[in-house]
């Protein structure tokens, strides 16, 4: 159905923002200044690495259940158009990155996208998102 890759795939990436306490921030930087990480998001990205590591059978337990495909999921105009031919949907369910190719219009894919539930990041066009918003979950 779609490629696959490394579940912490290089090269593509979300930026988010976290809050810390001072004393925290201050710890991080003295890890940094002493040569411990490169700079702070180094550390963060260490820790987190850390944490799902330590909770990965967890995880993978909970993506099972939840029937979440692991890793980079694509989804092109071609795949699409073979479920429009068969007159069938999908229902896309990722943990990782979900994208929809840029060829892909907006009745294409809301005839053939059922809904959408992503735990990571969803990449397609405004027009594509906007056509199939109320299968976003």
């Amino acid at each position: 159905m779609s490629g696959e890759a490394p579940l912490r795939a290089r090269g593509e990436s979300e930026k988010i923002t976290i809050n810390l306490g001072f004393i925290d921030l201050g710890q991080i930087d003295l890890m940094v200044a002493d040569s411990f990480y490169a700079n702070r998001s180094d550390f963060i990205r260490s820790a987190i690495r850390n944490q799902l590591e330590r909770h990965a059978d967890a995880t993978r337990t909970a993506a099972s259940r939840r029937r979440l495909e692991l890793g980079v999921s694509h989804y092109d105009r071609a795949l699409l158009a073979t479920y429009a031919e068969r007159g069938e949907t999908i229902d896309i369910r990722v943990l990782g990155l979900a994208t929809i190719a840029a060829d892909v219009t907006p009745d294409l894919a809301r005839g053939t996208i059922a809904s959408v539930a992503v735990l990571g990041a969803f990449h397609a066009s405004p027009a594509v998102k906007a056509a199939i918003a109320d299968r976003i979950l």
